[in-house]
């Protein structure tokens, strides 16, 4: 999914995301980053994006998904944690 299709989205559900917090300024995971930038988790390459995103029905599948692919995150996103957030709250930047 592409963020600009989010207003396509069931407003009546939930939908959670994988995301994950730059853990230091300059990660190498999202070179010129802040400390504390906040990132949704793309699916198909496994890498950080504020753009493009896969959704899951809800909070279990999304923490299987990470679990799934636990190795790979840890690889690619050195020192951050991928957590399953609501993406209304994500948007809203209460997560």
């Amino acid at each position: 999914m592409h963020r600009r299709d989010v207003d396509r989205l069931d407003p009546a559900r939930d939908y959670w995301v994988p995301a994950v917090v730059s853990p230091r300024r300059d990660w190498s995971a999202a070179p010129g980053c802040r400390r504390g930038a906040r990132y949704l988790v793309n699916s198909a390459t496994l890498a950080v994006s504020r753009e493009e995103f896969e959704t899951f029905d809800g909070e279990l599948s999304c923490r299987r998904w990470i679990r799934q692919n636990q190795a790979a995150l840890a690889r690619g996103l050195p020192g951050a944690e991928v957590r399953a957030v609501p993406l209304g709250r994500w948007l809203l930047g209460l997560e």
